[in-house]
């Protein structure tokens, strides 16, 4: 028994299992290094020999941490929705209207760094099957930023019952993703035409909220949202 235990304490003795300081540096520095030349080149144009080459680093080693360019653009969606889930963990208490403004401004907010570089990927992400917003290997970062307007929705004090609540929420986030399209594209000075797009949409929501008193327009909601998952996600769930 004792010669067991001094076997496996000499096979557990040394550097600890997982990622080193070392090869996190490494990694990030492949990821930024990647995302500049996205932003300067655009995705199609950016291949993983250049990116090995900008960072100075054998393909090989590239390889190790993403062996594709798909890779890399499924670590920008993990960060992104991750950063935005983490700004949007405490939503204002209140009415579903206010809550949503507050998700959608903290969306424009955790994006504003990575502009540059997501323009140079508003191909891929608005019309890709594969790497696209709505493409079944992303659902992971869509579930998540959706869940954000979800909760928007279900956790306010005038919250309309379900399945309008969940449907609204999809709804919202749909509205979401075209306002983030909008802002990619502004050239307004300082993005101004995306942040006064934001204050109309605060200014139109409480009619909203006050048109879903209806049943029709509760319907219509639902009917709405059931058409935008069959019409955007494979499997037609959002």
């Amino acid at each position: 028994m004792n010669m067991f235990i001094n076997n496996v304490k000499r096979r557990t003795r040394g550097r600890p299992a997982g990622p080193t300081p070392q090869s996190a540096e490494t990694r990030q520095r492949l990821y930024d290094t990647a995302l500049r030349l996205v932003a300067e080149r655009g995705y199609e144009s950016t291949t993983l020999r250049d990116i090995a080459a900008a960072a100075g680093v054998s393909v090989g080693l590239l390889y190790r941490y993403f062996p594709t360019k798909h890779a890399v653009l499924l670590a920008l969606y993990d960060d992104l929705s991750a950063d935005f889930a983490r700004a949007a963990t405490t939503l204002p208490q209140g009415r579903w209207r206010d809550r949503a403004i507050v998700a959608l401004r903290a969306s424009l907010q955790t994006l504003g760094p990575h502009r540059v570089a997501l323009q140079g990927l508003t191909p891929v992400l608005v019309g890709d099957p594969v790497d696209g917003v709505f493409a079944p290997a992303t659902a992971f970062s869509r579930t998540r930023v959706q869940e954000v307007f979800n909760r928007a929705v279900s956790g306010a004090t005038d919250s309309p019952r379900e399945p309008a609540a969940s449907a609204l929420g999809h709804v919202l986030y749909l509205a979401h993703l075209g306002v983030l399209l909008w802002w990619l594209l502004d050239r307004s000075a300082r993005q101004r035409a995306t942040t006064a797009l934001v204050d109309l949409m605060a200014q139109l929501l409480p009619s909203i909220a006050l048109a879903l008193r209806l049943p029709a327009v509760r319907n219509f909601v639902v009917r709405f949202d059931a058409l935008m998952r069959e019409a955007l996600v494979a499997d037609g769930r959002a």
